[in-house]
């Protein structure tokens, strides 16, 4: 196969090209300058533009580029940022993906467990319905920036990703340092439930999907064993082993984080991965522990 990737040098999009080309697959990267070699496609999401005759004969795109959603303060302006580059982003690719003759039949287009907002006390699988909040409108709109692509009759499937664990980026890797001298810290009461994935399930699932173009829609993307933060704070901990005994109370996280401390760490969301169990695919990591042990 041949695959296409926006986000290629994220923290998801460098193991699935690695995944990818390990195995035998080409693989192109979508660049923002102009390209330099056959494996490059040049794009620009803000300008509209896509090379698209690069793309002609790739089997399938994968779309995982946008600004960080967080850990960080949401000010308006990146707020416009996050919802522009996502929104913006996804309607470009699309946009140019229907224009083509013969387009790649295929399209992963990123997105986010951020859809369901808080869940409240059971799993939110992919029939539940959008939740409030800025992610929750965020996610709706960056899904339907895909629709050109899908009334084309491009086979679309939206990945709707959870926190994915590494030990190198993401929530994990963001808090490990202080988890490592000791200052590991529960989140505001900690019984809010977050819902996670590890990387190497977050690329099997894209990779599953890949080989599935019959599977269309959404697709969480989460373990089927959402925790709380307590009890993330403390798997973390044991795994390795440091105390964990600190607490950071909600009022503090809002002073430093804005609304991103409400949506992004304070938010109750159980989302189930309903859909892709149901079609066969199989967690190499379903348990937190287990999981936490083989990354770190």
């Amino acid at each position: 196969m041949s695959i296409a990737i926006t986000g290629a040098s994220g923290l998801v999009g460098t193991e699935l090209s690695r995944s990818l080309t390990a195995d035998g697959q080409d693989v192109l990267r979508f660049v923002r300058r102009p390209a330099r070699d056959m494996a490059e496609v040049q794009w620009d999401p803000d300008k509209g533009y896509v090379d698209t005759e690069r793309l002609s004969g790739v089997d399938a795109v994968v779309h995982l580029a946008g600004e960080p959603v967080g850990p960080a303060r949401w000010t308006a302006t990146r707020k416009r940022r996050i919802w522009d580059s996502r929104v913006r982003g996804t309607r470009t690719l699309a946009t140019a993906l229907a224009a083509m003759d013969t387009p790649p039949p295929r399209l992963l287009s990123g997105s986010a467990v951020g859809f369901y907002g808080a869940t409240g006390p059971g799993p939110a699988d992919e029939q539940a319905p959008a939740g409030s909040g800025f992610l929750a409108d965020l996610v709706t709109a960056w899904e339907e920036a895909a629709a050109p692509a899908r009334d084309a009759g491009i086979s679309v499937a939206y990945l709707r990703s959870a926190n994915v664990l590494a030990r190198s980026g993401g929530l994990l890797g963001f808090s490990l340092p202080m988890f490592r001298l000791g200052l590991g810290a529960r989140l505001g009461s900690g019984r809010q439930y977050m819902s996670w994935i590890s990387l190497p399930d977050e690329v099997g699932a894209i990779r599953f999907l890949l080989d599935h173009p019959d599977l269309e829609g959404p697709f969480n993307l989460c373990a089927p064993n959402p925790v709380s933060n307590a009890a993330f704070t403390a798997a973390v901990a044991r795994t390795v082993r440091r105390p964990a005994v600190l607490a950071v109370p909600g009022f503090a996280l809002r002073a430093v984080l804005a609304d991103f401390a409400d949506e992004g760490v304070l938010i109750d969301q159980r989302a189930h991965p309903d859909r892709l169990r149901k079609a066969g695919y199989a967690f190499e990591h379903a348990d937190l522990q287990a999981a936490l042990r083989d990354l770190l």
